[in-house]
């Protein structure tokens, strides 16, 4: 990304030349475009996603142009990645609700959704960037999308202003066999052009959603918590994770006794 338009990502390679590469691990960045490209691969990395959204509004403030000009921007994107091996991921914001436009209709998602995999996009990630949706709006979504994309080409991206993300992601797993989710240690994250919008649904809270509904995974979600009580310190401030103030809350109820 351009440190310019996100500055919280100006060291983006920097982290990519310092982190420990562990095998099994794959490391992706968002690229916007042919410079990012570029520096993804000087940095080495496995897998890229590029981004855009189901309503021209959200588009234009979030990389300046429409949906369309989107689209042809990624063209030489996903090609050059392609040729070099990559996986190549297109995420999709504004699913169910836009924070200009409002209500955001399936219909525009999956003619988003068919423009992206006719790129030749492998995955593709549909975003509640607003974290307004409950489980109807994504029924209402996935009813469009799932009889017409292999859902194991899908995953979803939640951000939990509303306290609905763990109840979509419930609804999406066990209604529709989607098995891929975004989450972020402590519910980190949100999006400068989603006013009022959160971070993602915390990493740990879905972990043990999805664990006590049944699911094996390999995740821990203990360890997820003693690394968001690591990042809380650095950041001078308690995360927004259910799961992990509990265990804080029951951690100090039990040095008191």
């Amino acid at each position: 990304m351009s440190p310019r338009a996100v500055p919280q990502l100006a060291d983006s390679d920097e982290v990519f030349r310092r982190i420990e590469r562990l095998p099994g691990v794959i490391y992706s960045a968002l690229v916007p475009n042919e410079r990012g490209l570029e520096r993804a691969r000087a940095a080495a990395v496995g897998k890229i996603s590029v981004f855009t959204a189901a309503s021209d509004s959200f588009t234009r403030r979030n990389i300046n142009c429409t949906i369309g000009e989107s689209i042809e921007r990624f063209k030489p994107v996903v090609f050059g990645a392609k040729r070099d091996g990559m996986t190549v991921r297109g995420y999709i914001s504004t699913v169910t609700h836009c924070p200009f436009e409002g209500a955001v209709q399936p219909s525009q998602v999956l003619d988003v959704v068919r423009q992206l995999l006719d790129l030749g996009v492998d995955e593709i990630s549909l975003g509640d960037t607003v974290g307004k949706a409950a489980p109807r709006d994504i029924r209402k979504l996935l009813d469009e999308i799932v009889p017409r994309v292999d859902r194991s080409r899908l995953s979803l991206h939640f951000h939990d202003t509303c306290g609905m993300a763990v109840a979509n992601v419930l609804t999406a797993w066990t209604e529709y066999g989607i098995e891929a989710f975004d989450t972020a240690a402590g519910g980190l994250g949100g999006c400068p052009y989603a006013p009022g919008a959160s971070g993602n649904v915390a990493t740990e809270d879905v972990v043990y959603a999805l664990k006590a509904s049944g699911a094996s995974l390999a995740v821990d979600e203990r360890k997820v918590i003693a690394a968001v009580n690591e990042i809380g310190k650095i950041l001078n401030r308690r995360l927004s994770s259910r799961l992990s103030q509990v265990q804080t809350e029951q951690t100090a109820y039990e040095g008191v006794a």
